[in-house]
């Protein structure tokens, strides 16, 4: 029996919304890439489309943190409700449908909110264990999620995609330093900067001299670490998986690589990966998958 009310958007509907939510911001979002195939794209944008918006909660400005909590918690009652059969809205449909098609564990959905809550109610961490365990709930899930639907989990390549999505939000992190301090998140745990005697003071002057140069290079260092604990990952899976982790593990590295060439100004302009270098990941992944 059919659960959607007669106003409610069709399930192909509620698909094609979701891609065009997950287009408007491709490029933050690789994983839908061309690389997965056709069949689980629709998936994939359900759970950005859901994630996407979420974030923008969030992110509500200069909002109280109150009402984007409770923005939120209106989320998963939605989340709730389409999982009893009672979708509101396109999203929800699609999810719905995702959830029903794929088996995708619920938690993990449960988990990134976990994350958005977390960036209204603290916007700094005090170690860098701290800023593992909030990845634990903003990274691991995509991940885990992209291997569900391919049929690849395993301890194995669960362990090495929660490394890999790790490296991939530090790395973000340390490429947005500037645009998070605007919505006043502060991403680099404080007993680091206590460590390299660096404050919060200085962050918000962009001061970059030898202290700050000597924190960013010790967190890209362990960033690295990271990814390359990861790398075993895209040995273990097979086809457009494979091709598709290779590409977004390199272009993870290479994001830290620029920030390096920076000297670490992530403040005058954003490091990202410019076309030579995308051109030269596509080519070294496309090597790699033929050997």
């Amino acid at each position: 029996m059919d659960s959607r009310t007669p106003t409610s958007p069709t399930v192909r509907e509620s698909f094609l919304h979701c891609e065009r939510i997950a287009k408007k911001h491709y490029e933050n979002f690789p994983v839908a890439s061309l690389a997965v195939p056709r069949n689980l794209r629709p998936y994939v944008w359900a759970v950005y489309a859901f994630a996407r918006a979420a974030d923008d909660f969030a992110d509500e400005g200069t909002g109280p943190p109150a009402g984007r909590l409770q923005a939120l918690d209106s989320w998963e009652r939605q989340l709730d409700d389409a999982l009893a059969g009672r979708p509101g809205g396109a999203v929800f449909v699609a999810l719905a449908e995702t959830v029903a098609r794929t088996s995708i564990p619920v938690q993990l959905l449960r988990d990134l909110l976990t994350a958005f809550r977390m960036d209204v109610t603290t916007p700094r961490h005090q170690t860098f264990d701290d800023l593992l365990g909030y990845c634990r709930y903003s990274a691991h899930p995509v991940g885990r999620i992209v291997l569900h639907l391919f049929g690849a989990t395993s301890a194995a390549t669960v362990d090495r995609s929660d490394d890999v999505c790790t490296a991939l939000q530090l790395t973000n992190f340390w490429q947005d330093i500037a645009v998070d301090l605007k919505k006043d998140r502060v991403y680099l745990p404080l007993d680091d900067l206590r460590r390299f005697g660096y404050t919060e003071t200085d962050l918000r002057a962009s001061a970059i001299d030898a202290r700050f140069r000597g924190l960013m290079r010790f967190e890209v260092d362990r960033t690295r670490a990271l990814f390359l604990r990861g790398r075993p990952l895209v040995g273990m899976v097979r086809g457009r998986l494979r091709f598709e982790l290779d590409l977004i593990w390199r272009g993870g590295v290479a994001i830290l690589d620029a920030i390096e060439r920076s000297g670490y100004d992530v403040f005058r302009s954003r490091p990202v990966v410019g076309r030579a270098d995308r051109l030269r990941i596509l080519t070294a992944a496309i090597v790699s998958g033929r050997t």
